[in-house]
């Protein structure tokens, strides 16, 4: 009974909500206010799912609903946000790279290590000030496992990881957008490019040390999208507005 009730509470959900817990993901293109019915739907997971199995991972809630609104939010009604979102991981075989031995001293027998690329997060939306504004959220994860002999002569094998957030934003301005250089340089850890044109081209990269929390990785993910909107003048637009 209890499993039937979960199924039925799944099939009541928003499509892209029902893609998020049985497939773990969707790739998907919506005018901005078609993306309300998405957040609602995904408000009501933890009250109706109780099954370990269709739980959503933090950063749905944490991360990808709040960026959902941020870019909403500067979005004309007719704009199209784009999300590409992947929860599956960054343990399955496509995101893992080979494995390789790192030399070692004893009393250490082995150490293996490999690496996972999980770019899990993609966005694109169209802003009201002519603008295209690109997101993308890439954990990369360093795997150790050591084989190690201690005092006693007992062999023990302990797996160890290194996470790493790399963010990159970046925002193509509409023809013809005054810019303006920053009055301070971004923090150390934001990276900026800047590609000349006629839609000038602003790309701010952040490596974050992590695994962060969700709260955390929202803040610094709105921090380097800030970046390329330091190079235009407050209030300055040349797109349709409304």
């Amino acid at each position: 009974m209890f499993w039937r009730k979960q199924k039925a509470a799944i099939e009541r959900f928003h499509p892209l909500h029902r893609a998020l817990t049985l497939e773990k993901g969707f790739t998907v293109s919506l005018r901005r206010d078609d993306w309300e019915p998405v957040i609602q739907s995904l408000a009501q997971h933890r009250a109706e799912i109780r099954r370990r199995r269709w739980r959503l991972p933090d950063r749905v809630p944490g991360v990808l609903v709040p960026m959902l609104r941020v870019m909403a939010s500067d979005m004309r009604p007719d704009g199209v946000l784009s999300v590409a979102a992947d929860l599956r991981g960054a343990k399955i075989p496509e995101k893992t790279g080979p494995q390789y031995d790192v030399p070692v001293q004893r009393p250490v027998l082995s150490l293996r290590q490999w690496y996972a690329v999980d770019p899990w997060l993609r966005m694109r939306a169209e802003l009201r000030d002519g603008s295209v504004l690109e997101l993308s959220v890439t954990d990369r994860v360093r795997y150790r496992r050591r084989k190690k002999r201690n005092p006693r002569g007992k062999v023990k094998i302990k797996t160890k990881t290194k996470t790493t957030h790399l963010v990159r934003v970046t925002r193509r301005l509409a023809k013809g957008a005054a810019v303006q250089r920053p009055g301070t340089p971004p923090p150390p850890w934001i990276r900026v490019q800047i590609k000349q044109g006629s839609r000038m081209m602003f790309r701010a990269n952040g490596k974050l040390l992590g695994p962060l929390g969700e709260a955390e990785l929202t803040d610094r993910i709105l921090h380097v999208s800030t970046e390329p909107f330091r190079w235009t003048p407050p209030g300055r637009t040349t797109g349709r507005t409304s």
